[in-house]
């Protein structure tokens, strides 16, 4: 469960080529449009919804 106040810094860690254009619209949602690109977003039920969707693409971290 997220907790209030806690941000998470999200880094892409895989190239979206060759990827579903689901996949590529959601790293657009997160702000990631390039390869080891890292962004910091509040930690929320919506972001973690969008990371576990592409997990796979995708290094977090707690901070």
């Amino acid at each position: 469960m997220a907790k209030a106040g806690k941000k998470l810094k999200i880094t892409q860690v895989r190239s979206r080529i060759g990827y579903k254009p689901k996949a590529k619209r959601t790293l657009d949602a997160l702000g990631l449009r390039k390869l080891n690109q890292s962004v910091e977003k509040n930690d929320s039920p919506a972001i973690r919804g969008m990371i576990k969707k592409i997990e796979y693409l995708l290094k977090v971290e707690e901070i």
